[in-house]
């Protein structure tokens, strides 16, 4: 790969798993916050419906 697009190929593999690799850290890093979020409010709550909240 020493075409003359190489330099521009290679940029955008760069990128593209940049990018990809951003969006799988930010996607773990919300649901380990949401996961913990959902703690507290279900510890705070120290109740829960046997029927598994349906009215």
């Amino acid at each position: 790969m020493t075409g003359p697009h190489a330099a521009f190929i290679i940029a955008s593999y760069a990128i593209a798993f940049t990018v990809i690799a951003g969006l799988i850290l930010w996607t773990v890093a919300d649901w380990r916050l949401t996961r913990r979020a959902l703690a507290e409010l279900e510890a705070r709550s120290g109740r829960r419906r046997p029927d598994g909240g349906r009215t």
